[in-house]
């Protein structure tokens, strides 16, 4: 392993935080992770992550990236009470309005842990490394540079307790894992740079959450996922959770935002959802309050475009590229985004920033065009169709179409969603010419190695 050097510091112990510490900490003799809230030893949710208490989705891709980063943490998640899907049948995934083919099998593994199980499950592995250190209650202040401003030297951070002073951290490479409330493009503005372009779509989704337990011998398929559909902006996600309780999300593009009744939740989702699982629901006694959630755009920062950048930072997880949720993207190209950094990071190649930028940019490009592609598919979201997305989204709709009966095509749909597989492997000629015909036969498909990281 190449040494960085002496000190690292992380700003935010998101999952995304919490992954780039684990890289850095292979690297550098010390490493810092800077957290405005107090971090607790359980896996409550916790206040920084407003989304924490609804439906998250650990995608394959993600799983496989965590497990080499942290290996015998899925088998660890699984003691703990942790669901997976290992048989298809066990999945009812709808999308675009039309439910895959029952026999579809990507032989992939899919875990679903709770985001608080899964994020104190990797906040205690990185908390056991010896060069790791949490300065949580912590807000952060502003960047260090050195005179020329080409060079971050550090940050400012202060204690929330009343009265506190601003202390400096000094550091070789601070990592911003601040999530949507990032505030390096403000800081490279005050250094004197540009502020990285922006890509960015509206889609203002509302969230409704409850836990629930079901009446035995009600209980569905382990995930029950529908996505909305060009004709219907709702959706909704229901799955089995770590102490044999269920959790039932209902989602909506603006306009239609589910309710915080579960009664009409339920409601809600009852003109799309299969029959017996509206009846699971409700004949289910809820356990908790509805929360809710809204999420306003997605939004990508170009820093992999930018021509003059600082040296010594690095931002990664939502501050790079946040998602609209429904998609459940965000943890694994966090997960994916951190293994690009420890193969830079092993690079003993100078320009690590740009490096780094460049890689990321290629799991973080193909999860924004499947999002913002899907996204585009409802009239209710505001944004440019040009005719190659037109066209794509048009050849989309057939396929799924096709999806319905045929298992070769839903699984390859299933492995380019679970980013295990590039969006070009839709357009083979043997899926075209599947999706031309609109056949049924069956066809052997392809394995994939649930440890496959990369997206090609």
């Amino acid at each position: 392993m190449v040494r960085r050097g002496e000190h690292a510091v992380v700003l935010g112990a998101s999952m995304a935080g919490l992954l780039a510490a684990r890289v850095l900490a292979d690297s550098y003799d010390r490493v810092t992770v800077v957290e405005r809230d107090r971090l607790g030893t359980g896996d409550e949710p916790r206040r920084g992550v407003p989304q924490g208490k609804h439906v998250h989705a650990l995608l394959p891709s993600g799983s496989a990236a965590l497990e080499v980063l942290f290996p015998g943490v899925l088998a660890e998640l699984v003691s703990g009470g942790t669901k997976v899907v290992e048989d298809y049948t066990e999945f009812y995934f709808s999308v675009g309005g039309n439910r895959l083919s029952s026999e579809v099998q990507p032989r992939v593994l899919t875990y679903l842990p709770t985001r608080p199980r899964l994020e104190g499950a990797v906040r205690d592995r990185v908390r056991a490394l010896p060069r790791v250190r949490f300065a949580d209650g912590n807000d952060v202040v502003g960047l260090v540079s050195d005179e020329t401003r080409r060079r971050v030297l550090g940050v400012r951070i202060m204690a929330r307790a009343a009265g506190s002073a601003e202390e400096v951290l000094a550091a070789d490479l601070v990592v911003d894992a601040m999530g949507r409330g990032t505030r390096t493009p403000t800081w490279l503005r005050g250094l004197g740079y540009e502020m990285p372009a922006e890509e960015s779509v509206s889609v203002h989704m509302g969230y409704s959450s409850v836990s629930v337990r079901l009446r035995p011998g009600t209980e569905p398929e382990k995930l029950v996922l529908i996505g909305p559909a060009p004709d219907r902006p709702r959706g909704m996600a229901l799955f089995a959770t770590e102490d044999d309780t269920w959790l039932f999300t209902a989602t909506g593009y603006r306009g239609h935002h589910p309710s915080t009744s579960f009664a009409e939740m339920v409601d809600g989702v009852a003109g799309f959802a299969p029959p017996r699982v509206v009846d699971a629901l409700r004949h289910a006694e809820p356990l908790s309050e509805v929360v809710t959630y809204r999420y306003d755009a997605n939004r990508r920062r170009r820093y992999d475009r930018v021509r003059r950048f600082p040296r010594g930072l690095i931002v990664l997880g939502d501050a790079l590229c946040g998602f609209n949720p429904i998609y459940a993207q965000g943890m694994s190209v966090a997960a994916l985004q951190a293994v690009a950094l420890r193969d830079c990071l092993r690079d003993s190649g100078d320009d690590l920033e740009r490096r780094f930028f460049r890689a990321a940019a290629e799991p973080v490009g193909v999860a924004w065009r499947l999002a913002v592609g899907a996204d585009l598919t409802q009239p209710l979201v505001e944004g440019p169709r040009p005719l190659p997305i037109r066209l794509v989204n048009r050849y989309v709709r057939h396929l799924l179409d096709v999806g319905r009966h045929d298992p070769v095509v839903a699984t390859q749909f299933l492995l380019v969603s679970a980013l295990l597989d590039h969006p070009a492997r839709l357009l083979r000629p043997g899926i075209i010419a599947r999706v031309l015909r609109g056949t049924a036969r069956p066809e052997r498909v392809e394995g994939v190695s649930a440890q496959r990281v990369p997206v090609r």
